[in-house]
């Protein structure tokens, strides 16, 4: 198992970690990470390995292993992997994985000033989107924009808090993505909160502490997806 170190504390930029095993298609899997692995919408961190002997290894995504439990570091194409029980530091690229963090929680804000069921998104290097079940619902993109930036404004602390499947169960307004359902098995889920009351909702990705780090926003293209589907993008400004 890998211990996901970004889970408790996302600001972590480095961690000194254990080689458990290198997989058949030449990924890493340490004891523990500070790489998020791809899912629910956010990349895998990249950034590099850096051995006992000074030498250093290029990564350039974290995914999951089969089971879920193990976080593999994929490498650049041409890298000599370590060996199992080898001491390495992993390195985030710190920069690309601040902006991911941002338009992440910035998302979350998107669909508060949008309160519409979300079928889809996607979360990019200073941009992301979202798609809403909306039909003809008009969209305001200026008032959309001033409600969005409002929120990021306002200095709502970000917090994470768990729950029960059997609480989730009891309470399905939780769950705003209708494609992207909130990971099962373990007997609890990982709620994020922005504020007091301004947002809640089921989410394993890595935020930003305080909405006043996202900085300005502003919407970008917005399009239809079908008879039912608006999709909103918005970037950092």
């Amino acid at each position: 198992m890998s211990t996901p170190l970004f889970r408790e504390n996302a600001y972590l930029k480095s961690c000194d970690a254990t080689v458990l095993k290198v997989t058949e298609r030449g990924g890493v899997v340490l004891d523990q990470t500070v790489f998020y692995a791809t899912g629910g919408g956010q990349p895998g961190d990249s950034g590099k390995f850096i051995l006992d002997d000074g030498s250093e290894i290029t990564i350039a995504t974290a995914v999951y292993g089969e089971d879920k439990t193990q976080i593999v570091h994929v490498a650049a194409e041409g890298q000599t992997l370590p060996t199992a029980g080898s001491k390495v530091t992993a390195v985030l690229d710190w920069e690309r994985r601040l902006k991911l963090m941002r338009v992440h929680t910035a998302l979350h804000l998107l669909s508060v000033a949008l309160p519409y069921p979300v079928t889809g998104g996607q979360i990019g290097e200073g941009d992301g989107r979202l798609d809403f079940d909306m039909g003809d619902a008009p969209l305001d993109k200026e008032a959309v924009a001033e409600k969005l930036n409002a929120l990021a404004a306002g200095n709502h602390d970000i917090t994470t808090e768990w729950i029960t499947d059997a609480e989730l169960d009891a309470n399905p307004g939780l769950v705003k993505t209708m494609s992207v359902k909130p990971p099962r098995g373990s007997g609890k889920v990982r709620l994020v909160r922005i504020g007091g009351d301004v947002d809640l909702q089921p989410c394993g990705g890595t935020h930003v502490a305080n909405t006043s780090e996202i900085g300005v926003l502003e919407l970008g293209k917005s399009e239809k997806k079908g008879k039912q589907n608006r999709r909103v993008r918005i970037k950092l400004a």
